[in-house]
């Protein structure tokens, strides 16, 4: 049997000071600060400038503080998106960036859970296949005794490009014909083994300005260029964050895009000086003059805008590499990005 008991005026009257004071107390409780510590994490080579000049400038730090949020700001270096994925994923990294094929594998993966998203694109760049072969003219020259390095065997971006040259040259299906050939190197490793001419890597397929510096020496060539596969200019680098630290960190997520964007103009302004920087902070031994002929050139672009970046999505769908498919690219960006014209 359910009882109750009668309550007098006097209780009543302190009731509602008790609910009025608990009401209070929660309107005066402070909203959910943002984070006061942040990591972001890059990789090697010329296309991560945007972010080696936030780095250096402190231009994370600047543009939150102007919105109000003091954050420390820590910076890495990994040598292949999927390791930075796994930093993503157990919650030791905030923003990872790197090519197109480790965050489309991170967004199929995560899409309904996490739902990891770029925030945008770094810039459009060419990749060259570099061999010191010299019988090495095409793909279908390479033999078991070569060995081609990129940062992640499978699902680099470099990789990615290297299936779909497979399957250009060899036809429909064959796509992992040479993935047996392939060994995980970080691109200054990459770089050296080659030159060496004693390692078992024969050629490397990756990124400026390892490539550029590659084919300067006696005995290289390049044996193809990813906007040759593509047929079209394309993104290489992005980067990408949860959902969850989009929405818990609103000022924060702001402010890495002000910084990002800042240090975009600084490049595209004056290259010579970006040069200047990119030696300075990166401690390559290449010349100032050779820095600024790379970033001079035309199909080196430094852009937030995404490029093409369907075709690698694409692809990677048909062959089985993701199993879910976006209708558009603005199903894989975070809204900033969706006012640009991306592809």
């Amino acid at each position: 049997m359910i009882t109750t008991q009668r309550v007098g005026p006097g209780q009543s009257i302190r009731l509602r000071l008790i609910t009025l004071i608990a009401l209070a107390a929660c309107a005066a409780l402070p909203a959910r600060a943002e984070m006061s510590e942040i990591h972001v994490s890059r990789q090697y080579g010329i296309s991560y400038l945007p972010l080696m000049l936030m780095e250096d400038q402190k231009l994370l730090e600047k543009h939150a503080k102007a919105a109000g949020v003091d954050v420390k700001v820590e910076w890495s270096k990994f040598a292949s998106g999927a390791v930075m994925n796994d930093a993503l994923l157990s919650g030791n990294l905030q923003f990872a960036s790197g090519g197109v094929g480790p965050f489309t594998t991170l967004w199929a993966k995560t899409r309904g859970t996490l739902d990891v998203k770029a925030t945008s694109a770094i810039n459009s760049m060419p990749l060259f296949l570099v061999t010191r072969n010299p019988n090495v003219k095409t793909l279908k020259d390479f033999t078991d005794k070569d060995k081609i390095a990129l940062p992640a065997v499978k699902v680099s971006i470099q990789a990615v490009t290297l299936q779909m040259a497979a399957e250009k040259a060899f036809g429909e299906g064959q796509q992992n014909k040479l993935d047996h050939l392939t060994v995980s190197m970080a691109h200054p490793d990459a770089e050296t083994a080659l030159l060496s001419g004693k390692s078992e890597v024969t050629a490397h397929l990756g990124s400026p300005p390892f490539q550029y510096q590659e084919l300067e020496q006696p005995g290289m060539h390049k044996v193809f260029s990813s906007y040759d596969v593509l047929g079209a200019p394309a993104t290489f680098n992005v980067v990408w964050t949860t959902k969850k630290f989009h929405d818990e960190n609103p000022k924060l997520y702001a402010a890495f895009m002000a910084a990002l964007d800042e240090a975009t103009t600084m490049i595209n302004r004056d290259k010579r000086a970006a040069a200047q920087a990119y030696l300075r902070i990166s401690k390559d031994k290449d010349s100032l003059d050779d820095i600024v002929k790379m970033l001079n050139d035309p199909s080196i672009v430094y852009t937030t805008t995404p490029n093409n970046v369907m075709k690698y999505v694409n692809f990677m769908y048909k062959v089985g590499s993701i199993k879910v498919k976006p209708d558009s690219w603005k199903e894989m960006f975070f809204p900033n990005a969706h006012g640009l014209s991306g592809s």
